[in-house]
C-alpha cells in the first residue's frame, strides 16, 4: 500500500486525524511554537501524560530523533506523537536526526494503528532548520519509510513552508 502525502496550510491543532505529531522539546513539558499550541489546545491531559513519561521512561527527557505517544486530550485526534527535532547547525550534519523524527513517528503511528497522521515542519521554527532542506528531508523520509499509515498530512503554518513542501512533492 502506498502512503498518500497531502499538504495543508494552517493550524495543526485544528486537524482531524488519528495522530498529530508534536515538534516537542526534550522535556516533553510544553514550549513555544507547535509544541505550545498543541499543549494549549489539547489541554492538561497531554501534559499529565508527558509528566508520567518523564517520571518513568524518560527521566532525562526524550532523546533527539525519537518519538513517543500520549493522549490527544481535547484535539480532534486520538494521539499526539511527540518527537524531538535537532537544532540546526552549519558545522555538523544532523539531517539523519531530522529524518529519524519522521521514521520514528511513523513507527509509533504503526504501533498505535493510526491510519492518518499530521506532521508539522519539524525543527524549522526555534531550531532554525532551513525550510527547503527540512522539506526535502521530511518528504523523502516519508516516501521511503515502510508504514501502514494511509495518509501523511504535512500541516504547514505559512506560505513559505507550504511552497517548500510543494516543490518537494513535485
Amino acid at each position: 500500500m502506498t502512503t498518500t502525502i497531502t499538504l495543508v496550510q494552517g493550524d495543526i491543532t485544528r486537524e482531524s486525524v488519528d495522530a498529530i505529531v508534536n515538534a516537542a522539546n526534550s522535556s516533553l513539558l510544553g514550549g513555544g511554537g507547535v509544541d505550545g499550541a498543541i499543549h494549549r489546545r489539547g489541554g492538561p491531559e497531554i501534559l499529565a501524560e508527558c509528566r508520567r513519561l518523564r517520571a518513568s521512561h524518560y527521566g532525562k527527557g526524550l532523546p533527539t530523533g525519537k518519538a513517543v505517544a500520549t493522549t490527544a486530550g481535547n484535539l480532534d485526534a486520538r494521539w499526539v506523537i511527540h518527537t524531538v527535532g535537532p537544532v540546526h547547525t552549519p558545522t555538523e550534519d544532523r539531517s539523519d536526526l531530522l529524518a529519524s523524527c519522521y521514521r520514528e513517528s511513523l513507527r509509533v503511528a504503526d504501533e498505535l494503528g493510526a491510519r492518518t497522521v499530521a506532521f508539522p515542519a519539524v525543527s524549522t521554527g526555534a531550531y532554525r532548520w532551513p525550510m527547503d532542506d527540512a522539506a526535502r528531508i521530511a518528504v523523502g523520509t516519508v516516501r521511503h519509510t515502510p508504514t501502514a499509515v494511509e495518509e501523511v498530512r504535512f500541516v504547514l503554518f505559512d506560505d513559505r513552508a507550504y511552497e517548500a513542501f510543494s516543490r518537494q512533492l513535485g
